[in-house]
């Protein structure tokens, strides 16, 4: 039965009614849980049929519970096929907050997520590639559980506040560095309960690995920030986690490499930052596994 012909971008002036089902509300967790998705992202991670899925993915939009980011849209009106962009609106968040008591803060998500522009959403997609990736390999393995922010367990002084995921390191003579990772997540073993701290760096080649001027922004400034917070112990004191990660996906080998080098002029820390690149990782059947490598160019996996 083919699609009721309705506007892609704008809600339609006239929908049929709608009562939300379980499943809706499992689509819009996993929509919160990583941003933005596509329509095929949603349809992996819930299961089911992918016409079904994509039947509610645009009732759900024009209801108001999901949202379109509007700097797609130049992309369709050229022909593209890839598939549509969500991002949860504000009826959504306000269900979520209802049934899944989800802590959102009190934002025009509808306007927040429809105003972004290409680079960001181009960034944050790349981010939901390789969590939807993660998140899939980790359900296929059955003994490793992902878990997103909000679910890692930390020290009570860390989660009261504002943002947990945000720290500074002092350097002595350049005054303090800041960390903000792209992502953080933790692998848990649903056994033994032990788990690994990731930090995200998801690279799309816009930033120098290197910089004539120290103080400006860098792969290796980022590096040797992550490598001062681990000698001070701040895995430790702030996150309460003994195993950490720092993963960078990149666009290529080459790009890998250039990284590798700026692991390796750190003067602590090197096993804690493994680099591969988007052909190797983007897959549930390999992120888990022998795609990553470590500053000596060796090949291992997250759990090594």
């Amino acid at each position: 039965m083919p699609f009721p012909r309705h506007p892609r971008f704008r809600r339609a002036e006239s929908f049929a009614p709608m009562e939300l089902t379980a499943r809706d509300a499992d689509i819009l967790r996993a929509v919160n849980r990583h941003r933005f998705l596509r329509s095929h992202q949603i349809a992996e991670l819930i299961g089911g049929s992918r016409q079904q899925i994509l039947r509610r993915l645009q009732a759900l939009s024009h209801h108001g519970y999901l949202e379109r980011p509007l700097c797609q849209l130049d992309y369709f009106q050229r022909g593209g096929s890839q598939s549509i962009v969500h991002g949860l609106a504000s009826r959504g968040a306000a269900h979520l907050r209802r049934v899944a008591d989800i802590p959102f803060a009190r934002l025009d998500w509808t306007t927040r997520n429809r105003s972004v522009k290409r680079l960001f959403l181009e960034h944050a997609l790349m981010v939901s590639d390789i969590m939807v990736a993660l998140e899939l390999a980790c359900r296929r393995r059955g003994d490793v559980r992902l878990l997103i922010e909000h679910e890692i367990p930390l020290p009570e002084a860390t989660r009261a506040l504002r943002a947990p995921f945000r720290w500074t390191v002092t350097v002595s003579g350049k005054g303090k560095l800041s960390v903000i990772p792209d992502c953080v997540f933790a692998l848990e073993f649903t056994e033994t309960h032990e788990r690994i701290l990731c930090f995200l760096e998801a690279d799309r080649g816009t930033m120098p690995v290197e910089r004539a001027k120290g103080g400006a922004s860098s792969i290796s400034r980022k590096i040797d920030a992550y490598a001062r917070s681990w000698k001070a112990g701040i895995h430790r004191v702030r996150f309460g986690c003994s195993r950490v990660r720092v993963l960078t996906v990149t666009s290529s080998e080459s790009r890998c490499q250039h990284i590798r080098g700026a692991v390796s002029a750190v003067s602590a820390g090197h096993g804690l930052f493994l680099q591969t690149h988007i052909p190797s990782a983007f897959s549930r059947e390999t992120v888990l596994g022998l795609v990553w490598r470590n500053s000596p160019n060796e090949i291992v996996n997250l759990f090594d």
